[in-house]
């Protein structure tokens, strides 16, 4: 059996618990830490070096965030106050455990620092929810200049004069810092101490800070000849279950081969919400990372990802029902799942990439999947957050069913998928936010303790969601262990049983 160590991006059940579930099998041992940090309290340094020296010793391969091993994780790399200096000691320990393990494959991932407008101001500096978005702003006024808008140097100067200095200070001595060990990396895999390395743009936009950053970065690939051994596009959460699908394909000697059948034909032109490319140019990334080539020829190729993205305008997953020519015009849904279940007839595994919509599953698709009893035949379903992260999630799938096939750990991960990203990310979470939470005086980013009360209206509206979407395989499911890990209604943890 391979022994596998898997260090991941923080302590969220996505990245944490479901890769080394997915992943773990006859074949492939996956070893993992027994604990990391908490949100904002990143992971002890000491526990992270013995977790690696000790695992790493007998090891074959190690994939791992180099997010966790330098900062204690996501949230930590963007509030920390470390040195350059103390983060390349760390840094240091790649080369140790090369050196005493001279085989061990190591894949990695490190993003690039993101710079977002919104979303959970505990997730960022405590002055975020004041200056975030004048610090947003100001990085795309710097970039339209670099670019070569004159017109943006007044713009930049206006904004920056509304910062405080102490705050803008701040912030760029981490974005600096944190760029430095992007690079630093980039020097560790042309030193051959990193074998492949993925850097995910964490809420990617075509300009400011993160997207400036990424071309930078991409000179140094360019002038260090790192192209084959370093990949940059959009994503986050997914970039573990990338890398061991990779490590699994390395260690089986395959290059597995992928159809790509879109639900829209305008939708590899279009560009995702939240992302800075067209969608086809990610989802050729996503395939080559992951240790798979595309292939135009669905006969022959190893399995099918079906993609249901709608062909112009995404939008967010909670709107669903609602008439919209972008979905129901400019995306022929009908055909789309007649040639799923074609390839499915032809005994060609078929991963569906659900990302027609933002953080959440397409409900009229898990229909036609519900009402063909076609729910329990797919390779593998994913319909999580952003298009990326969606794709990377599925594409995964597809790889392990490659070698796995049906077993009960592939259905106990199916039917998990759809509760969360269907059930949850589509309705249960904003019916909970617009109905329970208001009367319990909590909020969104506030839901009391992790497995209290509001994890109970969760999984009550959970087991409802599965009577009335999915009633094909309801008497076989089991949901249970419904927990909100980060205290918030962005993350769900559970356990999804099918028996």
């Amino acid at each position: 059996m391979h022994k596998i160590v898997y260090l991941p991006l923080d302590e969220r059940p996505s990245n944490w618990k479901f890769p080394a579930t997915l992943f773990e099998c006859d074949t492939m041992h996956i070893v993992t830490p027994k604990r990391l940090g908490d949100k904002r309290h990143g992971a002890d340094w000491a526990d992270i070096r013995a977790f690696l020296v000790d695992a790493c010793a007998d090891a074959e391969g190690l994939v791992l965030s180099l997010d966790m091993l330098l900062y204690g994780g996501l949230i930590p790399s963007r509030i920390h106050d470390s040195s350059k200096e103390e983060l390349l000691q760390r840094l240091d320990l790649l080369k140790v455990l090369r050196e005493e393990n001279p085989d061990l494959l190591i894949y990695g991932f490190q993003h690039i620092l993101r710079c977002h407008v919104g979303g959970d101001p505990a997730e960022e500096p405590d002055y975020w929810s004041t200056w975030g978005e004048a610090i947003y702003r100001l990085g795309v006024a710097r970039h339209r200049y670099i670019r070569g808008d004159q017109s943006a140097k007044d713009d930049a100067m206006e904004v920056e004069s509304t910062i405080p200095d102490d705050v803008l200070e701040d912030f760029l001595f981490r974005r600096t810092t944190n760029h430095q060990l992007n690079i630093e990396v980039l020097n560790a895999v042309h030193r051959g101490v990193i074998d492949f390395l993925l850097i995910p743009q964490d809420d990617a936009a075509p300009l400011g800070y993160t997207a400036l950053d990424q071309s930078k970065l991409r000179m140094v690939i360019r002038e260090k000849s790192l192209q084959g051994q370093v990949m940059c596009y959009p994503s986050r959460d997914e970039a573990g279950l990338t890398l061991l699908a990779r490590m699994r394909n390395c260690l089986e000697k395959r290059n597995p081969a992928v159809f790509i059948l879109y639900a829209a034909i305008e939708a590899p032109t279009s560009v995702p919400m939240q992302e800075d490319r067209p969608m086809g140019e990610t989802v050729r990334y996503q395939v080559l990372a992951s240790g798979c080539h595309m292939s135009s020829d669905a006969e022959h190729a190893d399995f099918a990802l079906a993609v249901s993205a709608p062909g112009r305008n995404m939008t967010h997953a909670a709107v669903q029902p609602r008439l919209d020519p972008d979905y129901d015009v400019g995306r022929g849904l009908t055909p789309f799942f007649v040639d799923i279940c074609h390839l499915m007839d032809q005994n060609k595994p078929v991963s569906i990439c659900d990302n027609a919509y933002l953080n959440g599953g397409d409900l009229e698709l898990l229909d036609m999947l519900d009402v063909s009893e076609r729910l329990m035949e797919v390779a593998g379903y994913a319909g999580c957050s952003t298009s990326a992260s969606t794709m990377g999630n599925a594409i995964a799938q597809g790889v392990q069913y490659l070698y796995d096939r049906e077993h009960r750990k592939h259905r106990n991960c199916l039917v998990r998928r759809y509760v969360l990203d269907c059930g949850y990310g589509s309705i249960v979470r904003w019916a909970t936010v617009r109905d329970d939470l208001p009367r319990m005086g909590l909020n969104y980013f506030d839901t009391g303790e992790a497995n209290d009360i509001v994890a109970r209206c969760v999984e009550r509206r959970l087991n409802a969601f599965v009577q009335d979407y999915m009633p094909s395989i309801a008497g076989h499911m089991q949901i249970k262990d419904v927990r909100l890990p980060w205290k918030r209604m962005e993350d769900l943890d559970l356990e999804v049983a099918y028996t």
